[in-house]
């Protein structure tokens, strides 16, 4: 299944650690464009000018990890299509040209399900997408999450707990099912 990645996903890191870590499983092959790149190191500038510099280098590992993720397309494409914020027709045509079977994304009202699926493509948030993966496949996204925590916990010296840093995140589902899982395990 190949999934086009927003930027808002792209940018918050735990989140973007958790979806391309599932990624790098193989559960999914990541898809995004060079404008959402962009997008995603242009969203950092606010915190200073030294986190745009470690986003794209973070960007250039991102490229050399996963070769196949960026889609090219004639921007031309994007006349054919309409979204209700004319600043995210980029991603849809991005996701069509890419052969996508969804995008990825927190904007929910900006890419409606009905338009989306005129062109086959469906919208998820990350959180629901991720605690259906770990559903199908709870080791490999548990691993995943696991290797999150801990570089988590080694970055900020704080004993975070697996449902604190995913609710942080913006993955509570997720973090709750991975609790649940490490309940029931117990």
């Amino acid at each position: 299944m190949r999934v086009m990645i927003d930027a808002c996903v792209l940018y918050p890191t735990v989140m973007r650690e958790v979806v391309l870590g599932v990624a790098a499983q193989g559960l999914f092959e990541p898809r995004w464009s060079a404008r959402i790149l962009e997008e995603w190191a242009r969203a950092t500038i606010k915190l200073g000018a030294e986190q745009e510099v470690f986003a794209r280098g973070e960007i250039a590992a991102l490229t050399a990890r996963f070769p196949d993720a960026l889609v090219r397309y004639d921007a031309g494409i994007e006349k054919r299509f309409w979204l209700p914020d004319p600043a995210d027709v980029h991603v849809l045509a991005a996701a069509v040209a890419g052969s996508c079977d969804m995008i990825l994304t927190l904007n929910a009202k900006d890419f409606p399900r009905n338009i989306l699926a005129d062109e086959g493509v469906e919208r998820r948030d990350p959180d629901a997408f991720l605690r259906d993966l770990h559903a199908q496949s709870p080791d490999r996204v548990r691993a995943v999450a696991d290797a999150v925590l801990a570089e988590a916990r080694r970055l900020s010296g704080d004993n975070w707990t697996m449902r604190a840093l995913m609710k942080k995140a913006r993955l509570p589902r997720l973090g709750k099912a991975l609790e649940a899982a490490q309940s029931e395990g117990a």
